[in-house]
This record gives structure tokens, sequence and C-alpha cells, in this order.
């Protein structure tokens, strides 16, 4: 077990690795569509890569989600073939938001035996959406 102070430091210091192992800059929330992001997750159980959607508006929510979705064959034969999507994704705010995205199992912030695999496991496949998104976004805008 670790306490508050062991984890955020465990966190810190796979983040700085991360960065130094794959020193890039990444769309993350400069997508140019509001309310779109990408984003990397990691805890004590799980890393996913993801492309969030979290709209306050639902129609537009709904619009943009209608086009991602349109495009789910693209993104699973051509770039993530795992990818999950979720029109109804709530977080652990409690917020719902739609979300596309693929997950890797068995895999700790508090192993460092299990980061090196998730280090690659987060390049690869954002690499992936940022491909999907740079050859899609002008449909994705609409």
């Amino acid at each position: 077990m670790f306490s508050r102070e062991e984890s955020k430091k465990l966190r810190e210091e796979f983040w700085i690795s991360f960065g130094k192992s794959f020193p890039r800059k990444w769309t993350l929330y400069n997508t140019g569509i509001k309310n779109l992001s990408f984003k990397f997750y990691f805890d004590k159980k799980t890393a996913m890569v993801t492309l969030d959607l979290e709209h306050n508006d639902l129609e537009k929510q709904i619009d943009t989600w209608e086009k991602l979705s349109s495009l789910k064959s693209i993104i699973t034969t051509d770039f993530l073939p795992d990818a999950i999507f979720t029109d109804a994704y709530i977080l652990d705010n409690k917020k719902e938001i739609s979300r596309i995205y693929v997950i890797k199992e068995n895999v700790s912030i508090h192993n460092k035996n299990t980061w090196q695999e998730t280090m690659v496991f987060l390049n690869e496949n954002m690499q992936k959406f940022e491909a999907f998104f740079e050859d899609y976004s002008d449909i994705i805008k609409g």
C-alpha cells in the first residue's frame, strides 16, 4: 500500500519519464474542435488512450459523436482495431461524456515493472489516434 504522497510521487515520476522517453508535442487539447480532446490515462489497474467529447450542448455532442461513429469502421480497420466506442461514458466525477478509447489491463502506475510496456502502449496508440485525426479532422469538424 502506498501513501497518498508516495502515490503522487510515483505518478509524477512516471509522467516525467514518459515525456523524456517519448519527447514530442502531442495534440491533446489542441484539436481545433471545441470540447474534443485526446488524453492519456494510467492508474493502479489500467492504462488508456482516449478521444473524449464533452459538450455542454447536447445537440452539438450528438452531432459530433455521429460524425465520429460514422468513421468507426475506418478507425477500427486502419488505425485502432481494439478501439471501444462509448456514447455515454461516466467519469469518476459523474460527468457524462462520449469516448473512444483503447485500454491496457494488468498494468499499474505503482508497479515500475509495468511502466515500459505502458509507455510503449500510450505512445503507439496516441500516434494512431493522431494519425486518424489528421486524416479525418475535416469530416469531424464538418
